[in-house]
């Protein structure tokens, strides 16, 4: 007797742990075929006959003739939370797709509180000179008792940020799209408040999606509106910030810091890393390798969660996180 459950694709590669999660989270309700290494002739079988498929990037995985047999399924889901990279003039317009918002919450909250401590507390600078003989044991480095924090993009990383800050007794102003939480901040409002969280906030953390909306969005203007002493950190795109602009003030003001996972021109995307400005020359910047979801187990779960999204597709539910075209870059 054939096999009657919905096929599902998988193009990510996948190794047997990988494997084993997706099989444990849609096993019972679907099919699934790996074509990660797979013959083209089942790869175009795999294709052909499938109703969901599980990608992280489409571009790579699939070539011109098998990104138009997507136009035949009903579902792609990304397992990357971000999407800037997705190709989307070769997507089928068609076809819903889905990220993986929120997938890597945990861990990436934790990097950002380790980037605004080492900040507000100038361990990196303060080691250096301490390297050199200066001994400035009573130089006052800054508390987040009473800070006000500037969550920009209250989605799931700010929430995790948030649980992590308020113990510090930090104040939470943040910014989704709707306004509005169910979670304790002392503001919540939309992009167009963003002048108001912006000139309120000792430390502004960028979490939000990069899209048209978005793009550009921390430019001069916006960084002049920011105290001078103010703690600037993206765990998000580069491009959510104005390279030139983001140099400049740091250096025409040495107490603002700025801490970046998200970069402008990365491997990932790019095939390399490349700076416009000498910012890792400053001593008011610090940078990491867009690593702050890189934890023990992160990349399973991140997958579990993206291939339970696809099971509720399958269940006909409503899946979550579905790209609109207000969300493309």
């Amino acid at each position: 007797m054939s096999d009657k459950r919905p096929i599902v694709v998988i193009g990510l590669e996948a190794k047997d742990e990988i494997r084993a999660v997706i099989e444990r989270a849609l096993g019972d309700c679907a099919e699934v075929r790996f074509i990660h290494g797979a013959t083209p002739a089942e790869r175009a079988k795999a294709l052909q006959d499938a109703r969901a498929f599980l990608t992280w990037r489409p571009h790579l995985e699939l070539d011109d003739t098998e990104r138009a047999a997507l136009g035949r399924f009903g579902f792609i889901q990304c397992a990357a939370a971000g999407i800037d990279f997705v190709p989307f003039d070769k997507l089928p317009p068609n076809v819903p797709f889905a990220c993986n918002a929120g997938a890597f919450s945990g861990a990436m909250a934790e990097h950002v509180m380790a980037m605004i401590l080492s900040a507000a507390k100038g361990l990196t600078d303060r080691y250096e000179r301490l390297k050199r003989g200066d001994f400035a044991q009573f130089d006052a480095t800054k508390t987040l008792d009473g800070a006000v924090v500037a969550i920009l993009g209250f989605g799931g990383i700010g929430r995790a940020l948030a649980r992590l800050l308020r113990p510090f007794g930090a104040r939470i102003q943040a910014i989704n799209r709707s306004g509005k939480t169910d979670d304790a901040v002392e503001f919540i409002g939309t992009l167009a408040d963003l002048d108001r969280v912006l000139k309120a906030a000792d430390v502004a953390v960028l979490t939000l999606s990069l899209n048209k909306a978005t793009r550009g969005l921390i430019d001069a203007r916006a960084l002049g509106l920011m105290k001078k002493d103010a703690i600037l950190v993206n765990v998000a795109r580069g491009p959510l910030i104005d390279q030139s602009a983001l140099y400049a003030h740091l250096v025409a003001n040495p107490r603002f810091s700025a801490c970046l996972d998200a970069w402008w021109v990365e491997p990932f995307v790019h095939g390399r890393f490349e700076l416009a400005h000498p910012f890792f020359e400053l001593p008011n910047f610090l940078g990491s390798p867009h690593n702050s979801a890189v934890v023990p187990g992160s990349i399973a779960n991140a997958i579990e969660a993206a291939a339970l999204n696809v099971r509720r597709f399958l269940n006909g539910e409503s899946p979550l996180h579905v790209v609109t075209e207000a969300d493309r870059p």
